[in-house]
C-alpha cells in the first residue's frame, strides 16, 4: 500500500513537471507571428544558430566597451548597447549589457525594457534614479546613487536616470534578455509612426489639443 502511494506521488510529480516545462518560452522580440507558408518565414524567436563548429572567439567579443559614447541627444545622454545585435555569442544565453554615459545634468528619460530585469552599476558621478511600480498603486521607489552603487529595475517597469553633477557620469547596465528591447516613453506616446490621435492623448492626459500638437510637432530621438 505504501508503495503504491510513494508512486502515485512520484506520477503526479512527474506529471506537474511535464505541465510546467510544457509553457512557451520567453520572448526575445516585440512579436513572432506565425507563418503558415514555411516560405514566408523570415525571423525566428531569437536568432538561428550558427553551427558550433564553425564558432570563433570573435563570436563572444566585443572591443573598446570602455570608450565613452557620443552624446548627441538634447536629453544629455547616450547608451551604448551590448547585446546579441553586437556579441552573436549571446544568442541562447538571456543576457546583456549596456554602458550609459551621461552628460552634466544629462538625462536617461523614463522607458521600459519589455523583456528584461535591469541591474545598474555607476562608475562615475552621482545618479537620480527610480521606476514606478503598476497599476493600481504607482508607486515611484527613487534613490541617489553615488560611484560603486547598485540598483535593481524589475522588468518592464517604467524607470530613468538622471546626472545630479555639474561632471560626466557613467553607469553599466547588466539586462537578463540577450534582446531586452527599450520603450521611452515620450518617443512611444508622442513621435509614434503614425501618430497616435491628438483626441485620444488630449483625453487620456486632461490636457488640450494643441498641448499634444505641440509634442507631437517635436523631435524625438532614440537614445
Amino acid at each position: 500500500m505504501k508503495s503504491s502511494m510513494c508512486y502515485g506521488v512520484v506520477v503526479v510529480l512527474a506529471l506537474f513537471s511535464l505541465c510546467v516545462s510544457a509553457t512557451d518560452p520567453g520572448s526575445l522580440q516585440d512579436f513572432c507571428v506565425a507563418a503558415k507558408n514555411p516560405n514566408d518565414a523570415v525571423f525566428v524567436n531569437g536568432l538561428f544558430c550558427k553551427d558550433p563548429a564553425l564558432a570563433v572567439a570573435e563570436d563572444f567579443f566585443l572591443p573598446r566597451f570602455n570608450k565613452p559614447g557620443v552624446i548627441k541627444s538634447p536629453i544629455g545622454s547616450v547608451v551604448t548597447q551590448a547585446n546579441v545585435a553586437q556579441i552573436a555569442g549571446l544568442n541562447t544565453l538571456g543576457i546583456s549589457m549596456a554602458r550609459i554615459d551621461y552628460a552634466p545634468k544629462g538625462l536617461n528619460p523614463p522607458h521600459t525594457h519589455p523583456r528584461a530585469t535591469e541591474i545598474l552599476v555607476v562608475l562615475e558621478g552621482t545618479l537620480h534614479v527610480g521606476f514606478v511600480t503598476s497599476n493600481p498603486d504607482n508607486k515611484l521607489f527613487t534613490k541617489v546613487l553615488y560611484k560603486g552603487d547598485v540598483f535593481v529595475f524589475p522588468e518592464g517597469l517604467i524607470h530613468f536616470q538622471m546626472n545630479l553633477e555639474k561632471t560626466p557620469a557613467v553607469a553599466i547596465a547588466a539586462l537578463s534578455s540577450q534582446n531586452p528591447g527599450v520603450i521611452t516613453i515620450a518617443n512611444a506616446v508622442f513621435g509614434s509612426k503614425a501618430p497616435i490621435s491628438d483626441d485620444v492623448l488630449a483625453e487620456a492626459f486632461q490636457v488640450d489639443k494643441k498641448v499634444v500638437d505641440f509634442l507631437q510637432s517635436q523631435f524625438w530621438m532614440d537614445n
